[in-house]
C-alpha cells in the first residue's frame, strides 16, 4: 500500500509497506481524509521522538474493509480514536484511559493514517453520521480533546470566558463556551483575521494582546477580570496573560501544550487570587459521541476552521505551510 514514511527527523518519503494484518480485535480502516496538528509537525522535525521509520497522523477518518470483531461492520463509516489503553493499570481501572501508563498514540508510537490503511483496536472507531461529511469529521479529534477539557473545566452558563489563542483549538473553545451559555466569551490573538473568524463563530469580543487588554477585559466583566481563562497558545508568557486576566476566585483551563522549561510567572498573583489551575490532556471514548452530536445538530462548526485541503502526496508542502505558522493558516486536511 501506499504511505508517507518518515525516514528520519525532517527526511519524509513516500513508499510502498505491506497492508497491515487485521488481528484479533482489531479492525482495517481505509484512510479516506487526515488532519495535520502540531504533534505531527513535532515529530516530524524530531521534537518529540519516536522509533524510526515512523509512519504518523492520528486524526483521520475512513471505512472499515476488514474486521475481526463482529461488532464492527464493514463498510461502516467511522472516526479513529488514536489513544491506545490497556484497561488493566491504575489510571485505567480509575476511569482515565487517556493517561494510562503503557498505552500509546497512533502515529506517534505505531504507525498511523498517513497511508491507505491503518489497523486500530475496534474499540476505538465511532460511527459517523451523514450529516459529517468526510473532510470536516476529520476535525471532530480535535474537538474531542476540547470537549474533555471543559468537562475538568467546564464555561458556566452567564460567567465570562476568556480564551487565549484562537488557532483550531480556541476557535472550538470559543463555540463550546457558546454552546455552554457563558458570555460574555473574549477572544485575544493577534491575527485580525482569526478575531474576524471567532466574532463568527460566537465571540462576544475580540482584541490583540497589548497595554490595554486587561482594560477591555475589566470593562467587559463589571471589572472583576474573567471567570474562566482558557489558555490554547501554550506558552509561558501566554499562561502569564491568563492569571493577569483571571478575577480573584477564578479558574485558569490551561489546554495548550507547553514545551518552555523555564519563564517567569506572577506567583504571588497565584496565592492572592487563589486560582483553581485545570490541565487537560487527549480525550477519553466517551468524548466522542456527543462531540459528534454536537456537530450533527450544528452547535460546532468544523468547517470555516479548514483553511487547506491538499492531496496526501502533497503532506511535505502541507507541513511546510504549517511550519510557516502564517496568519491565514488554520486545519490542513489531506485527501488520500
Amino acid at each position: 500500500m501506499r504511505a508517507m514514511i518518515l525516514k528520519t527527523p525532517g527526511v519524509l518519503e513516500p513508499g510502498d509497506v505491506d497492508k497491515p494484518v487485521t488481528e484479533d480485535g482489531n479492525v482495517l480502516v481505509r484512510v479516506a481524509n487526515s488532519g495535520i496538528c502540531g504533534t505531527d509537525l513535532e515529530i516530524y522535525s524530531g521534537g518529540i521522538p519516536v522509533d524510526y521509520p515512523r509512519i504518523m497522523v492520528h486524526e483521520m477518518i475512513g471505512e472499515i474493509t476488514e474486521t475481526a470483531d463482529p461488532g464492527v461492520a464493514v463498510g461502516s463509516r467511522v472516526i479513529v480514536d488514536p489513544v491506545m489503553a490497556c484497561g488493566t493499570c491504575y489510571q485505567c481501572r480509575a476511569g482515565q484511559n487517556n493517561l494510562c501508563l503503557v498505552g500509546g498514540l497512533i502515529g506517534r508510537d505505531r504507525d498511523g493514517g498517513f497511508a491507505d490503511f491503518v489497523s486500530v483496536p475496534a474499540g476505538n472507531v465511532y460511527a459517523l453520521p451523514e450529516e459529517i461529511k468526510n473532510k470536516e469529521a476529520s476535525l471532530l479529534q480535535v474537538l474531542t480533546t476540547c470537549v474533555h477539557a471543559q468537562q475538568l473545566g467546564p464555561a458556566i452558563p452567564g460567567e465570562s470566558v476568556v480564551v487565549i489563542g484562537l488557532g483550531v483549538t480556541g476557535q472550538l473553545h470559543v463555540q463550546l463556551a457558546k454552546e455552554s451559555g457563558a458570555s460574555p466569551i473574549i477572544g485575544i490573538t493577534r491575527s485580525a483575521w482569526k478575531r474576524n473568524l471567532a466574532e463568527s463563530l460566537g465571540a462576544d469580543a475580540t482584541f490583540a494582546p497589548g497595554d490595554a487588554l486587561k482594560s477591555h477585559v475589566l470593562d467587559l466583566t463589571d471589572g472583576r477580570g474573567a471567570d474562566l481563562v482558557i489558555e490554547c497558545a501554550g506558552r509561558v508568557a501566554t499562561l502569564a496573560l491568563a492569571i493577569e486576566l483571571a478575577r480573584i476566585g477564578g479558574r485558569i483551563l490551561n489546554f495548550g501544550t507547553y514545551t518552555e522549561t523555564e519563564g517567569k510567572l506572577p506567583f504571588y498573583q497565584l496565592y492572592y487570587k487563589e486560582l483553581l489551575i485545570i490541565n487537560a490532556r487527549a480525550a477519553k471514548g466517551d468524548d466522542y459521541p456527543s462531540s459528534i452530536d454536537l456537530v450533527k445538530k450544528g452547535a460546532v462548526e468544523l468547517q470555516p476552521l479548514i483553511s487547506h485541503e491538499m492531496p496526501l502526496d502533497d503532506l511535505s508542502k502541507a507541513l511546510g505551510t504549517l511550519e510557516s505558522s502564517s496568519t491565514d493558516s488554520m486545519k490542513i486536511i489531506l485527501q488520500h
